[in-house]
């Protein structure tokens, strides 16, 4: 049998397959351009590579709540032309059982099953890329909810270089996203991160908005290990920079063997870049 995923991002998707070993067989990338385009050329691509489930896991906000008139759909997201689209009917066709839930939370499940977070019953898995989301998995469970946790739009306190700044979120002016995420750094220098990568400056401000995530998420959900992805988080300074900050932030409230070895605590996911994809395949296995 093979299993397959989706990993619908906001500038690109993944879509690849399994065997019953859980040997990723096949990726490919599509980039994120119109909804119908899109979701075609991935339903085209499990037409010709039979699967036996298909797990998509998709930026947001969505509605994963199979009782609910919008179920399958990806709801308020700012994303251009993508708001209320029903993506799981896409794959409708395909006659076989369909799992949806948010990108991170595929992610998170991908390191937990199989990467960083192996073993362990309280994860968190941050994706800091285009937009920013984290996916939470507490007492062995993915966590939804009202709809689920949308942990990338917390607010933070903005440095005071930044007072003026005006970031890409619509819906908030001080939240994580907004300050923190690869479209908020382009718009913040008119370059991108991957341009900026020697300048210091930018990671120090980086971090400072990073630690204050790692903080609330420590003392808001008590994870085991939290797990950095995105294409923010390859600059390799910046992970030590956000250890550096969140050990000063926390000013030794937590009393923990974990927080004290923190280079083992947050850490990059061992899966690398499929993580998404992994774990949207495994969403999908676990309805067989």
């Amino acid at each position: 049998m093979q299993y397959g995923g989706i990993e619908l991002g906001g500038t690109k998707i993944v879509c690849g397959y399994t065997d019953e070993n859980n040997l990723l067989i096949d990726r490919i990338t599509i980039p994120t351009t119109s909804p119908k385009e899109t979701l075609e050329k991935c339903k085209e691509y499990f037409i010709t590579n039979k699967v036996s489930s298909l797990g998509i896991a998709s930026f947001g906000p969505i509605d994963p709540n199979k009782n609910s008139k919008t179920y399958g759909y990806i709801t308020s997201t700012p994303k251009p032309n993508w708001e209320n689209v029903d993506v799981v009917s896409y794959f409708k066709e395909l006659d076989i059982p369909i799992s949806f839930d948010t990108d991170v939370n595929g992610a998170c499940l991908g390191e937990v099953k199989y990467g960083a977070g192996k073993g362990l019953s309280n994860v968190i898995y941050g994706t800091i890329g285009t937009g920013i989301g984290f996916g939470i998995y507490l007492n062995n469970n993915l966590v939804h909810g009202l709809l689920h946790p949308e942990t990338g739009h917390m607010l933070i306190q903005k440095h005071e270089i930044d007072k003026d700044f005006i970031g890409p979120c619509p819906y908030h002016d001080n939240c994580l996203e907004t300050l923190a995420s690869g479209t908020s750094i382009k718009k913040r220098y008119n370059k991108s991160a991957r341009d900026l990568y020697d300048n210091d400056s930018v990671w120090q401000l980086e971090s400072y908005y990073l630690g204050q995530a790692m903080v609330n998420c420590i003392l808001n959900y008590s994870p085991e290990k939290i797990i950095l992805g995105g294409g923010v988080m390859h600059n390799e300074n910046l992970l030590k920079l956000v250890k550096e900050k969140t050990i000063n932030l926390l000013n030794g409230y937590i009393k923990s063997e974990i927080i004290n070895d923190i280079d083992n605590y947050i850490v990059l996911p061992k899966l690398g870049d499929d993580a998404g994809v992994i774990g949207a395949i495994e969403l999908g296995k676990q309805l067989i």
